[in-house]
């Protein structure tokens, strides 16, 4: 079968929206839709404008930032990410955020990926950059986080995803990609 005529098959047809909540970072809706055959169902969406993520490399050390997670209940370390702003470039959005959550910048940002973080429930796109060019700059934070920078070797990269303190994909994804780099170097 043709991917063309899978998509007519199995499309979604949307026969309303009932939006539920609207924040600052995300929106929820639940959506009827019209399935194949004439049934209809309803599905969940959260909505959300994007993010951009940087594995920052410095003197051969992942950069980090260390914060508490609510909806998880504990601490994690992560690579450094945020919200892309209404109508911010992704590429802007991964130097800002790089900058505001580490005190680094760079010039140097290269995409890696980007990719839905959970694309059964919501359209959040993730793209990842990749720099090992970074400069001192001024940290700057939200006045909503309280974050810890660190910069972390691959061993206690690795050694922090068994613990769990880094449990979140974007950043062991990051890890996995660096590990690939230090073997190869590439990405």
């Amino acid at each position: 079968m043709t991917e063309e005529r899978k998509e007519e098959l199995w499309r979604e047809e949307t026969i309303s929206t009932e939006p539920i909540f609207t924040g600052k970072m995300i929106s929820l809706q639940v959506d009827t839709v019209a399935l194949p055959g004439g049934r209809t169902a309803t599905r969940e969406i959260v909505k959300h404008p994007g993010a951009a993520a940087v594995i920052a490399l410095h003197e051969g050390k992942l950069l980090v930032v260390e914060q508490f997670r609510k909806p998880l209940e504990k601490f994690q370390i992560e690579i450094p990410a945020g919200r892309i702003d209404p109508g911010e470039d992704p590429l802007t959005a991964a130097a800002r955020e790089l900058e505001e959550e580490t005190g680094y910048r760079s010039d140097d940002l290269r995409l890696l990926s980007a990719f839905y973080t959970s694309p059964g429930f919501a359209d959040e796109k993730l793209f990842v950059y990749f720099t090992d060019q970074v400069t001192l700059g001024t940290q700057n934070p939200d006045e909503d986080e309280d974050l810890k920078v660190d910069a972390i070797t691959l061993e206690q990269a690795e050694a922090f995803i068994e613990e769990g303190r880094i449990s979140d994909a974007k950043t062991i994804l990051a890890v996995y990609a660096w590990k690939i780099y230090s073997l190869t170097g590439r990405l």
